[in-house]
């Protein structure tokens, strides 16, 4: 053997002696034991052993205790962690355990383990001054093995080139496992075999995804690269269309009856699922009742049916540019439990009473039935607020003075408003984009905004104050963490050069000088860039059934019980609530935070998606403009190049560093700049630029901007 370099055998011996060792209770052994634990026998093999054993005693890996006798030293010498792909082929393996440090893996030992594998690894002894080396020795856990990609047939062979950048490998894919694939086609391939030694995964076509560039192969090609199903099993829609949509008395006889008040709802225009509708009745007593009815999905999705373990998978509805991929089938969103109007509809609230100030005076939390008097559209209801006249005036006008009540309590709370420019598309009816606006959020938006969170702050709190200790039960909770003030700290440095001051004392002065910098930035150039930055120095939200707090809407509860059309969790606290209305005992704790985790998992994924079919539908509107100029502002800066942002349309694009010839321009990460090392000069995070669309790779759904000096 090497003295130097250990070949991938020997490493395989150093991790099966540790173990031996390992398992001996910290009991010394002779070269001979281990060879008998290791079903070695043979006097050669035997010989290696004992080579290894003296070797790796040197290096500090076992500590000879008794003359021959060997223990493994109480260093860890194998770490399990993820293997974070670098863009050169290398990797970076990022531990398990928070405490251990990250360890550096070549493109030569990462053996065969792929972006986000889970594995175990061999740590070499340190030398003084580098960094923590490694090499993989097990692939613990596969993160995928589908991958998405063009396929190129030749006359004897064919390959997939992964449309994943972290997918360093084409996928070799025999003629015989084609599957009606055609040359150039866009394919989900399934990796079905990777020999040791072999450069490239051997795999087969499941899925024919169609031609590159058309709208419905691109957008299905991102749903299946982010593991959504195209479409549902069909025992699912069977048992979706087996539900009726006939409501017995006996089941009305069981709920609280609304349908004499009146109800309505309010959604985008294109809407199909509505889930939630306000009920309002102004009471003797000169309070209000308003009730927030939302979807009664619980009802008609039972556990472990085909239904609710299809919805449990999939965790979300997927809200692509051109497209709802919905959770539940369209017979259920659109149709059965859809609050659509002049139905009776099943739904569970929570119902408050409040006064002219928004002070609560009663609550009550069940199931009802209601008839919607009228879908509203937000632009329909916003006329009726600012028209004062119309449909229901006199309700709108009065909840959305409420509306305004609850917002300033909760900002005076501590609550962070956050108004980030949502970007949308004008697509012809083959989905090509004629043109990109910002979608302007006004009262109607903030008034259903205002009532949802107001029944998920008064639901999570209704759970959370029924038990204390182990007396406590189970729930799934919205949870968001207060910032990591590093991450703030270099926010607010950053924030003052625009002349914003960020008062760090304590969370409440946080929030507040957040919100203050939130409205001074309104319409003003840096408003996306600040507020992007912003949200990045937050902690994100997460589901969980551990009982706390929602930094960023200052609760001290917070749960989602209004959206379970879209939304998994929002099925699991119906669930959860209607046993404890019931006097059921606690669910089980553990079980219902293995789903929480798996729907934040694929909470990140639908949104991962959905930014994907933006970045492709941008790529693809500017496609059309290559050449042209446009105003821009610096949205991100990396060691490889600086994002531009668009000012009119919100596209954004790349400036390769690379493509600067004037000088050689490096990142200065804390200052969230790029500096040239001769002339000094810096492009700064929200600095204005002229730019040039210079090429546009939709296959990658990139944008490559020049800079026009």
């Amino acid at each position: 053997m090497a003295k130097n370099k250990s070949s991938h055998l020997e490493v395989v011996l150093i991790q099966l002696i540790s173990d031996v060792l390992e398992k001996s209770n910290n009991e010394a052994l002779n070269y001979k034991q281990v060879s008998a634990k290791l079903n070695i026998t043979d006097p050669d093999s035997r010989e290696t052993i004992l080579d290894i054993l003296k070797q790796q005693t040197q290096k500090g890996v076992f500590v000879e205790a008794q003359k021959g006798k060997f223990k493994l030293k109480d260093l860890k010498t194998f770490i399990i962690g993820k293997v974070d792909m670098t863009a050169d082929g290398a990797a970076f393996i990022i531990p398990d355990d928070e405490f251990e440090k990250d360890v550096f893996v070549s493109a030569r030992k990462l053996h065969n383990a792929l972006h986000g594998d889970k594995v175990k690894v061999y740590i070499y002894a340190k030398k003084s001054g580098r960094k923590n080396e490694g090499e993989v020795v097990e692939i613990i856990e596969r993160a995928k093995t589908d991958f998405i990609g063009v396929i190129k047939i030749s006359d004897r062979f064919a390959f997939v080139i992964a449309d994943d950048k972290k997918m360093m490998q084409d996928i070799f894919v025999p003629l015989s496992d084609l599957n009606g694939a055609k040359n150039r086609q866009k394919v989900q391939v399934k990796i079905t075999d990777w020999p040791e030694g072999v450069k490239n995964p051997i795999g087969t076509v499941i899925t024919i995804l169609g031609e590159q560039g058309e709208n419905n192969t691109e957008m299905n090609a991102i749903l299946a690269q982010y593991g959504f199903p195209l479409q549902f099993p069909p025992e699912v829609e069977k048992e979706a269309n087996a539900i009726p949509e006939q409501i017995t008395a006996d089941e009305i006889k069981d709920r609280r009856d609304f349908r004499e008040t009146v109800t309505f709802t309010i959604d985008p225009a294109d809407a199909k699922d509505f889930d939630d509708a306000i009920s309002f009745k102004k009471l003797d007593n000169g309070h209000y009742e308003v009730g927030v009815h939302i979807a009664d999905v619980a009802h008609y999705v039972t556990p472990n049916s085909a239904l609710d373990k299809e919805a449990y998978g999939r965790a979300t509805s997927v809200y692509l540019v051109d497209r709802v991929i919905p959770m539940l089938p369209e017979r259920l969103s659109n149709g059965v439990c859809s609050l659509r109007p002049h139905e009776d509809k099943l739904c569970f609230a929570a119902v408050f009473e409040l006064d002219n100030k928004a002070n609560i005076i009663n609550e009550w939390f069940g199931r009802t039935v209601i008839h919607s008097d009228r879908r509203f559209s937000y632009e329909e209801a916003q006329e009726v607020i600012e028209n004062k006249t119309g449909d229901f005036s006199e309700e709108i006008l009065k909840l959305n003075e409420l509306a305004y009540i609850l917002r300033d309590k909760k900002f005076k709370n501590g609550a962070i408003s956050f108004e980030s420019t949502e970007v949308k598309f004008k697509l012809d009816e083959d989905g090509k984009p004629l043109g990109v606006y910002v979608k302007e959020r006004k009262d109607a938006h903030k008034l259903i905004e205002d009532f949802m969170l107001l029944a998920n702050k008064k639901v999570a709190e209704f759970i959370a104050k029924k038990g204390k200790g182990k007396q406590k039960y189970t729930f799934i909770y919205r949870s968001h963490d207060s910032p990591n003030l590093e991450n703030l700290g270099n926010f607010a440095l950053f924030a003052a050069r625009f002349g914003y001051k960020i008062n760090m004392k304590s969370d409440k002065d946080i929030a507040k000088s957040l919100n203050y910098l939130m409205e001074d930035v309104e319409g003003k150039k840096e408003q996306n860039v600040l507020t992007q930055l912003a949200i990045r120095s937050m902690a994100k939200a997460v589901y969980t059934t551990k009982k706390t707090s929602h930094y960023g809407l200052a609760f001290d509860h917070y749960t989602h019980f209004t959206s379970p059309i879209r939304r998994y969790p929002d099925v699991m606290v119906h669930r959860l609530l209607a046993a404890y209305l019931n006097k059921e005992k606690s669910a089980d704790a553990e079980e219902y935070e293995i789903a929480a985790s798996h729907s934040s998992t694929m909470e990140k994924r639908a949104a991962d998606a959905e930014r994907a079919s933006i970045k492709y539908k941008q790529a693809e509107y500017l496609e059309e403009n290559i050449g042209n100029l446009y105003k821009g502002i610096i949205s991100g800066v990396t060691e490889w190049g600086m994002y531009v942002e668009l000012a009119d349309n919100k596209c954004e694009g790349m400036i390769r560093l690379r493509d600067l010839s004037d000088d050689f321009y490096v990142l200065d990460e804390k200052n969230y700049c790029i500096i040239g090392q001769r002339k000094k000069k810096t492009y700064q995070l929200g600095d204005e630029v002229q730019v040039k669309v210079k090429k546009v790779d939709l296959s990658k759904r990139q944008i490559d901007f020049s800079l026009i000096q």
